[in-house]
């Protein structure tokens, strides 16, 4: 296993150095050219045939699962380091989410990896075909801050249940996690075909210049840009998840309370607004609004108490750099004075309460860039059907939400609507169902995975044709006489009898 520290560079090891050797270029640990021997090492495992073994698929994913058991306590801690993230909370979606994945490759991958036959057509006949799934070789994976557990090891499972090699770059900003996992991956998995590069942005962008098979992000549209242009110059193929502006649309026949509490779960519980599907603003109308506000601040404070500043019950605001984006979201002149509930904030513990505004202007940044936090906009509409039109002009979202008992209004939503996902009357809960692929569209992002879809994102589909040396038609082959042409007609126009004597060759010139 490597591990890469940020901040750690070659130094000049004695004081005597000449000024020409201490003005030197000072260069990282973990340079391109680690980064390419590393590439090299893992390709030469790769190639050997090792990773696409059953066995050692079957042997890697038992570890992952054994690695989650053993380390729970230890997995908790990490997360409590990074995001002060709950207990339960960390174990439901960061431990639960790992655990479920892990036990599902291990219960399917040998379905998964089984050929599958397909239909062949009579213009080959005799024959039989099916598609194999092969392994891509050796993949990075990228991962995030805000569930730096499971999303780390979601696609790790994935890439290793397709037979690949994995290099695990985890992100920084949750350096506890980061750590834990270098160390972890290396005591429990195949360190000759899995490794953990932690670093920042110098380790990234030098493993960014190497050749690889796979190059799966998830982050933000920023660097998601910046990965994909890096895999261009090498036609790496890409699978990036990426985010938006979630909305979740409330129509006015709804259970109120249920409706604010699965809001709420899918805000202020899933990391205190900072993830990637949580619901980022509301749609209502005018008439509504109101009583949805009122029922969710009622909500907010029995999770949460009535003093939201002391609740121990959400995640904090992961630096100082996040806190102050989202300060200056509230302070901007046209939203400050919008905030109907909330705004409390201390930037000494990394907190700002849960905040509902109403009615922000739509060319606010609030409502421009992805909130990423505990601040909930929700803007009025006079019809349900005006919230359409605002939602696609926005660039298209991970997800989007609706709540109704209107079954017309349900149609309408999932057959007009642009997202990458979706949920009718609930929020979030669709990412943990593994028979839905899980990723975005256009700005949100290219590619999914979650279940077998991981499976598929690091495997190649390669179609097989088999034929024997029987029924050997001499149509195919010139010269194309008149009779070959009335053979050929024969196939175009759909005779079957004609079709089956042509390719059995009985017909002569």
């Amino acid at each position: 296993m490597m591990i890469v520290s940020p901040g750690l560079f070659k130094h000049p090891s004695s004081c005597h150095a000449t000024l020409s050797t201490m003005m030197e270029e000072v260069k990282p640990e973990f340079d391109s050219d680690k980064a390419a021997v590393l590439v090299n090492e893992l390709r030469k495992t790769f190639n050997s045939g090792k990773t696409k073994s059953y066995e050692w698929r079957i042997s890697q994913l038992e570890s992952i699962s054994k690695m989650i058991d053993e380390k729970e306590k230890e997995i908790v801690e990490a997360l409590r380091k990074d995001l002060s993230k709950p207990e339960l909370e960390a174990f439901l979606s960061e431990i639960l989410m790992a655990r479920s994945s892990c036990k599902l490759a291990l219960k399917e991958l040998k379905q998964w990896m089984m050929p599958q036959k397909v239909e062949t057509s009579l213009a080959t006949y005799p024959s039989s075909a099916e598609i194999v799934a092969e392994p891509l070789g050796v993949v990075l994976v990228i991962s995030t801050w805000n569930f730096p557990f499971s999303l780390s090891l979601d696609p790790v499972i994935g890439a290793i249940a397709a037979g690949n090699a994995v290099v695990l770059k985890p992100s920084e900003i949750a350096s506890a996690t980061s750590s834990l996992l270098s160390r972890l991956v290396g005591e429990y998995m195949d360190k000759s075909a899995i490794i953990v590069v932690e670093g920042a942005v110098a380790e990234t962008s030098a493993l960014l210049e190497q050749k690889w098979d796979k190059i799966f992000f998830t982050g933000g549209a920023r660097v998601g840009r910046i990965v994909m242009a890096a895999a261009a110059k090498n036609l790496t193929p890409v699978t990036l998840e990426l985010g938006g502006k979630c909305p979740a649309v409330v129509d006015s026949n709804v259970n109120l309370q249920v409706t604010s509490r699965r809001i709420v779960a899918g805000k202020w519980v899933c990391n205190n607004g900072q993830a990637c599907i949580s619901v980022d603003y509301i749609i209502t109308t005018k008439e509504l609004a109101p009583k949805l506000i009122a029922t969710l601040v009622s909500v907010v404070e029995e999770i949460f108490g009535k003093d939201l500043m002391e609740s121990k019950e959400r995640s904090r605001i992961i630096n100082s750099f996040h806190f102050k984006r989202l300060v200056n979201l509230l302070e901007e002149d046209k939203v400050s004075n919008k905030i109907v509930f909330g705004g409390q904030r201390e930037e000494s513990q990394l907190q700002i309460a849960p905040t509902i505004l109403l009615d922000v202007p739509e060319d606010s940044m609030i409502m421009q860039e992805e909130i990423f936090g505990p601040l909930l906009p929700i803007i009025t509409v006079e019809r349900l059907e005006d919230s359409f039109a605002m939602i696609n002009r926005k660039p298209k979202p991970l997800a989007a939400y609706l709540f109704s008992d209107d079954e017309q209004i349900k149609r309408k939503f999932v057959q007009n609507i642009y997202a990458g996902g979706m949920a009718i009357n609930d929020t979030i809960l669709q990412v943990t169902v593994p028979t839905l692929p899980f990723g975005g569209v256009g700005e949100s992002g290219m590619g999914s995975y979650h279940g077998k879809f991981s499976f598929d994102a690091f495997s190649h589909k390669k179609a097989v044709l088999y034929r024997s040396f029987a029924g050997d038609s001499p149509t195919r082959y010139p010269p194309y006489t008149p009779g070959k042409k009335k053979q050929i007609k024969a196939l175009l126009s759909g005779k079957l009898l004609n079709i089956m004597l042509a390719l059995l060759g009985f017909y002569k010139d």
